[in-house]
């Protein structure tokens, strides 16, 4: 297999058109080194993430995107999105710290997190992230203590709207609140620029938006009625990373561009962000897990029941000759590891096979994690063929609120990452380092210069425009 090498930091392998990825992934099983051939491993399809991006820009080409580091903060990932051309919503100083470290102007990051710390909210000062959000009162107080200078954004409560993530019970100001909160920013000479809002992680109202932005407009007024200048709306996050939830990404960027232009039409100048983080990386990880242990058992006579499902493979009884079995598998990763986003992501999981076994006669079957813990369940009930110890079950869109939340509980080790491109994306690579500020046309000839004419991928105003590659840029070697 071939490979890119993207500067001194990592190495992208090259997947042939039309290869599918599971077949991709069996044969980094059958060759991986003896001490790490059971592991657990991810595959991250970089050209995912550059689809996603296009898409972006062609579905909401006013929405400046920031992606939301918390959501998979693999530098690989964050190296590759900040290239591409997306800026960043950081929670804490670590995930500031990680993205400028990889070269991030600050002015490409907003400090997305009402309720900071004040040694954080000095650490951006000193690095110059002057863009962060703020819902209450001692906020704004903290604020003027240690960053004074700070852009503020007021996060106001959107409503309720059926979300796999509810944010509105822990973050946003009541709009009915917003007054007061204004006015105190105003008395304590405080910079307060924009408004945003969240309708929770992984919408499923495309109306959430719209109502949000409505509401956020009269807020917005009522911050400039107390002669604040203002210049930015952020509409946060929530938007789909696949295609199995019951509101396309489509959908929703409708919404939002009708209400856009109805409550921030263009000629007002405003700036539009947003923080999606599922949105660029759900789809783009495949996990494969392996079969360390197997228990056979009844699954008609069981001893144990699950009350919440009826078909759950929860047994310690044998199945008799004349009984059909059931199977519990035992897996090297799960609710401890990767598969956190079943308890904290509210999300369901799949499990496939690495090779096609369609033919086979499927068993009622259940997929534990390696741990100690009995709630270390990852299916309790799933057909499936007949494993062995040695398979390899593999689980798509696991790409978002995953790794990044994984622990080590009971010693066991997280996945390794692998990275992969497909031939016909690999014109779209970024080049590391790319300098996402325009500011004169003598820096617009160096970097015509040195990497090329840019293609037609543009985003943002003339001075802050980013270009996908057309050819295989300049310090990219092919290797094998």
């Amino acid at each position: 297999m071939d490979s890119v090498h993207i500067g001194d930091r990592m190495m992208v392998d090259v997947i042939k058109s039309g290869t599918i990825l599971p077949k991709v992934m069996a044969n980094e099983a059958n060759t991986r080194m003896e001490e790490s051939k059971d592991d657990a491993f991810y595959y991250c399809d970089i050209g995912d993430m550059i689809k996603k991006h296009q898409n972006w820009l062609k579905l909401l080409p006013r929405v400046e995107p920031f992606y939301a580091v918390k959501c998979n903060d693999d530098t690989a990932v964050v190296q590759i999105l900040a290239n591409i051309g997306t800026n960043f919503d950081c929670a804490s100083k670590g995930e500031i710290k990680k993205v400028l470290d990889l070269g991030v102007s600050p002015d490409r990051i907003i400090y997305a997190n009402p309720c900071k710390q004040q040694s954080h909210i000095q650490f951006a000062a000193r690095n110059g992230v002057a863009m962060m959000t703020f819902d209450n009162m001692d906020e704004l107080h903290k604020v003027k203590n240690c960053y004074p200078n700070a852009k503020l954004v007021l996060r106001i409560l959107p409503g309720e709207f059926k979300s796999q993530c509810q944010l509105g019970c822990k973050f946003g100001c009541h709009p009915n609140h917003a007054l007061k909160l204004l006015k105190k920013a105003k008395e304590l000479d405080l910079n307060v620029m924009g408004i945003s809002f969240h309708v929770g992680s992984g919408c499923m109202e495309p109306e959430a938006f719209p109502a949000a932005i409505r509401l956020a407009r009269e807020v917005f007024d009522t911050a400039v009625n107390l002669g604040f200048s203002m210049e930015m709306l952020d509409i946060g996050g929530g938007y789909p990373g696949d295609n199995l939830g019951p509101v396309s990404f489509k959908e929703i960027c409708e919404g939002i561009n009708t209400s856009l232009d109805q409550s921030f039409p263009p000629e007002s100048g405003i700036r539009i962000i947003a923080e999606p983080g599922r949105y660029y990386i759900a789809s783009a990880c495949t996990l494969a897990v392996n079969v360390i242990s197997k228990r056979t058992v009844s699954r008609d006579n069981q001893d144990l029941k699950d009350p919440d499902d009826e078909d759950a493979v929860c047994n310690s009884l044998p199945p008799s000759k004349n009984e059909e079995p059931a199977f519990m598998y035992y897996v090297n990763d799960g609710v401890y590891g990767s598969f956190n986003c079943l308890m904290f992501d509210h999300a369901s999981v799949t499990p496939t096979l690495m090779n096609d076994r369609s033919c086979e006669h499927e068993y009622s079957s259940s997929i534990w994690g390696p741990t100690c813990d009995g709630i270390d369940c990852i299916s309790n009930h799933s057909l499936l063929p007949e494993l062995e110890v040695g398979d390899w079950i593999v689980f798509e869109n696991m790409g978002a609120y995953t790794m990044a939340a994984a622990s080590c509980f009971n010693g066991m080790s997280k996945p390794t990452g692998h990275y992969v491109i497909r031939e016909e994306m690999l014109k779209y690579l970024p080049v590391l380092p790319y300098p996402h500020h325009v500011t004169s046309c003598r820096q617009e000839e160096t970097k015509k210069t040195q990497y090329g004419s840019p293609s037609a991928f543009k985003y943002g105003s003339p001075s802050k425009e980013f270009y996908f590659k057309e050819l295989l840029p300049v310090g990219v070697g092919i290797g094998h």
